[in-house]
């Protein structure tokens, strides 16, 4: 593990997102709670806040941080469903891994309950967005 023990804890926010590709008749089921394994959007929100919780665990070298905040939002748009993790701290290292986890466990979550009616499901795109705090400062995807 890297040593951080003489760095400054600060204030820390890391963004991350990606996509689960659906089709349509997949989005439906989910919007209408038909699917068999139940209520797919809380219960893949609740998997991606207790993964990011869990990141030192499943990744390794990784710092366990204390995590002031976690909010994941989970939106229909045409391809499927958009997921994304915010990660909020004060800590000596960034958050950017725990919100990376969030959203991958989210969508992995999603994937496993609808498996059995979508093949052709697909988790795309997964990326930090955004992080803050720290000797780097702040950074945004363009």
């Amino acid at each position: 593990m890297v040593d951080i023990g003489s760095k400054p804890a600060t204030s820390r926010l890391a963004i991350a997102s990606c996509l689960i590709k659906l089709k349509p008749e997949t989005k439906k089921a989910i919007k209408e709670n038909k699917i068999a394994k139940g209520e797919v959007l809380n219960t893949a929100r609740v998997a991606g806040i207790l993964s990011a919780k869990k990141t030192p665990e499943l990744i390794p070298l990784t710092h366990p941080i204390p995590i002031d905040q976690i909010q994941i939002e989970l939106e229909f748009v045409r391809a499927g469903i958009r997921i994304i993790s915010q990660v909020k701290t004060t800590a000596k290292t960034g958050a950017e891994m725990e919100a990376l986890i969030g959203c991958a466990i989210c969508a992995l979550t999603i994937y496993d309950m609808v498996k059995a009616i979508d093949r052709e499901a697909e988790i795309t795109r997964l990326r930090l967005e955004y992080k803050s705090g720290g000797k780097s400062g702040e950074w945004k995807r363009r």
